[in-house]
């Protein structure tokens, strides 16, 4: 089979320049600190050759020092699958519990954008489907920085809330249920087939607060993908042409995890193995009554500072859950 002319293809090219340059910095930072360490090692030699311990202050500051970094370094091999370092799209959706878990899910979502604001990254409201007493029925935010998706791969599934329900005049006790989806955004259209006779859009205004009575112009667009029967919703732009690219940008992201979840239940059945429904199987309890806690029930990893987690400090939760997938395959 005759190999392909990068050279006459620009994105193909593009991507083969990016990776090279992407080694390329790997390679230095891991070769910058093997030269620290053994210039460390150097004067540390010299300090017992001449008896001379005025330096060991600098040695021990130096040592901690490429710690932290080693640290930071192996973290990073824990972000190597294939999209881990593109920008993510998040989906969430109330479940079972009513009011409470609509409420639960617009949380959910402070959360998340509360994490991406902690890091630096940008973040954007794509599509909300508000409740009708509190809360959101479903929404739509891309989060844009280094490794969105390789961090949130890790947070995808259904969360558990177990709190006294404010909803409710006697306030009991409620369990609520939210389900969070993360794909990685698709960088070109090469990547998955639109076909355009596959797709149809309608154009309508703004909903939410405010949206029917300040926009008067039709600017919001709903996509609908005809093969899958993927419906996208997006009107956080003021131009129709802007929500009609984030929604198409949404469907390129959802088409390629429809893919990838082909592939990946192709070789389950190929090994036999019992693909369990991802609904239902809670990943994480979050316990606000009778007392406080949030555990990662992939992991065990918990923490009782319920109060941080729910202002986005998610951190230890997702390193926790990267590290217990070394060796497995990126999900």
């Amino acid at each position: 089979m005759a190999q392909p002319d990068l050279w006459n293809d620009p994105n193909q090219a593009q991507d083969l320049m990016r990776s090279l340059s992407d080694l390329k910095y790997d390679v230095d930072l891991w070769t910058g600190l093997a030269t620290r360490a053994q210039e460390a090692l150097d004067l540390l030699d010299l300090t017992d050759e001449e008896d001379d311990e005025s330096l060991v202050p600098d040695i021990q500051t130096e040592t901690l020092a490429l710690g932290r970094e080693l640290d930071k370094l192996e973290f990073r091999l824990l972000l190597s699958g294939p999209y881990d370092k593109r920008n993510a799209i998040m989906g969430f959706h109330a479940g079972a519990g009513g009011t409470d878990a609509q409420d639960w899910a617009e949380m959910i979502q402070r959360m998340y954008l509360r994490w991406a604001d902690r890091r630096g990254f940008e973040s954007q409201v794509l599509s909300q489907s508000f409740g009708e007493e509190a809360g959101i029925k479903s929404a739509i935010v891309e989060i844009v920085g280094g490794y969105a998706y390789g961090y949130l791969r890790a947070e995808r599934g259904v969360h558990r809330l177990v709190r006294q329900s404010p909803f409710n005049a006697d306030r009991l006790r409620q369990t609520s249920f939210a389900l969070v989806e993360v794909w990685p955004e698709v960088e070109r259209d090469l990547e998955v087939e639109i076909r355009p006779e596959d797709i149809s859009f309608a154009f309508f205004r703004s909903s939410g607060p405010g949206g029917q009575h300040m926009q008067k112009n039709d600017t919001a667009v709903r996509l609908t993908h005809h093969p899958t029967g993927i419906v996208i919703s997006c009107e956080s732009e003021r131009s129709q042409l802007q929500n009609r690219e984030a929604a198409l940008r949404v469907l390129r992201a959802r088409l390629l995890a429809l893919e990838r979840r082909r592939q990946r239940e192709e070789q389950e059945a190929l090994r036999g193995e019992h693909i369990s429904a991802e609904w239902g199987n809670q990943m994480r309890s979050y316990v606000l009554h009778p007392y406080s806690l949030v555990k990662d029930h992939r992991t065990d990893y918990e923490t009782s500072n319920t109060v941080a987690v729910l202002d986005g400090d998610l951190d230890a939760f997702i390193e926790a859950y990267l590290q217990s997938q070394v060796g497995e395959l990126e999900p």
